[in-house]
């Protein structure tokens, strides 16, 4: 696996490709290259030791042209500026090929929260809520969770908007706890939307998903959930991989089991009668559909010419890059990009918007038919959009979509001053 290629870049290099289909101004394309705006603060705290420790945190704000930026916020040692700018332009193009009124965002803090007690990782959490207080709100911004944060880092930062504030305003983050504002189906909805984009181009391609083989790499909040949900569908998950290690029977894995050994244990490593991998070796396993659902720059051009899947569903951001993409496209192995395959989180979020500014709880059942809705009509826009321009594989054909919605209203709104 490569970590030396830049995500900005290859989100530059992206949006580019898919340009290079639509007759847009240059200047107009450049402009939806960058972000806005870029936050960078250091946040000191104290730790529970009495000690003072600064930190380095981020908030981008990619574009704004079809709504209030939008996107998660990440707890990772690996946290850059670029990751952030990377992740907030991502953000802006998913929303846009799933159709929902929102520009993209991205926030991270660069720790390893296992570090921290909870206790300091409130303090942390407060801190930034703090500095992020002026640049978001429920028609500004609206942060999420993402890498190694979830209802509780939400509820912390809603908790410290609406005391600063002095105000209600359960709108201004999304992926909240029920009880505080949350929907219904949002914990699932990542794994879940990159179970539908896997379904859809199984069918699309003729391919029968009851007996497929899968490998997951990441068995986090998505990449468990995936597998679980495929496993209902009828495939075998043969592999799996955490950061600890990965392993592998091909008679077939139980997901729910391997969670909760990974919760009592916490690595996937040492399940049962199964073999020992390491995540390289999972990503080129022979298999019918691989999902990557870790960080950014999983497989590069490399790595890409030993992957036997069949298809990959990407439910992680930016897995893959260009020159992966190149690769895997030469060799016919079918990709279902991450704008699209891990939309699911965003688009629940955005339900979750809804739902609290109207003040009005949907079932767990509604959310779960619209947000198969939302991703079965933008699967097909981007099926059109690939056979309309015959472009090179899907993720050109889901930027094509994408940067077509963000240019579109941005030339409605006209450049001011």
């Amino acid at each position: 696996m490569s970590n030396d290629a830049n995500p900005f870049e290859s989100l530059q290099e992206q949006i580019g490709d898919a340009a290079a289909h639509l007759d847009v101004d240059e200047g107009v394309i450049e402009r939806l290259q960058n972000p806005e705006r870029i936050l960078e603060t250091n946040l000191t705290v104290e730790l529970d030791d009495g000690s003072l420790e600064t930190v380095r945190a981020y908030r981008s704000q990619f574009n704004g042209d079809r709504g209030p930026y939008k996107g998660g916020i990440r707890y990772h040692p690996g946290v850059t500026r670029d990751e952030v700018k990377a992740l907030s332009g991502w953000m802006a193009y998913k929303c846009a090929i799933v159709d929902i009124p929102y520009g993209g965002g991205k926030g991270g803090i660069s720790i390893d929260p296992a570090q921290y007690s909870e206790t300091e990782l409130e303090r942390i959490t407060r801190a930034f809520a703090t500095e992020l207080r002026p640049i978001i709100g429920e028609d500004r911004d609206i942060p999420a969770p993402d890498v190694n944060t979830g209802q509780r880092e939400m509820n912390w930062i809603k908790d410290t908007y609406e005391t600063l504030e002095n105000t209600t305003a359960p709108g201004v983050i999304t992926g909240k706890a029920i009880d505080s504002g949350g929907s219904e189906g949002r914990v699932e909805a990542t794994g879940r939307s990159t179970m539908l984009a896997a379904r859809d181009i199984f069918d699309w391609i003729g391919k029968e998903m009851v007996g497929a083989s899968v490998a997951v790499q990441g068995y986090g909040n998505a990449g468990w959930i995936t597998a679980d949900l495929l496993e209902d569908l009828g495939a075998t998950v043969v592999a799996v991989s955490d950061s600890s290690g990965g392993i592998h029977d091909p008679r077939g894995l139980d997901a729910k089991d391997v969670k909760e050994h990974k919760n009592d244990t916490g690595s996937v490593v040492g399940y049962g009668e199964t073999t020992e991998i390491t995540n390289e070796d999972l990503l080129t396993l022979d298999v019918d559909l691989l999902v990557p659902a870790a960080l950014e720059n999983a497989i590069d051009a490399e790595l890409a010419e030993d992957v036997q899947a069949d298809v990959i569903s990407e439910a992680a951001n930016g897995p893959l890059t260009p020159g992966a993409d190149e690769v895997l496209a030469d060799r016919d192995v079918w990709v279902v990009p991450d704008i699209l395959a891990n939309a699911g989180g965003v688009t629940v979020s955005y339900f979750e918007w809804v739902q609290n500014r109207q003040r009005f709880s949907w079932s767990e059942r509604k959310v779960n038919e619209e947000l198969e809705q939302v991703m079965s009509d933008a699967f097909d826009a981007l099926i059109d959009a690939y056979e309309e321009h015959d472009l090179p594989n899907l993720r050109t054909a889901a930027y094509v979509v994408a940067l077509k919605r963000v240019v579109d209203a941005y030339e409605q709104a006209g450049n001011w001053p």
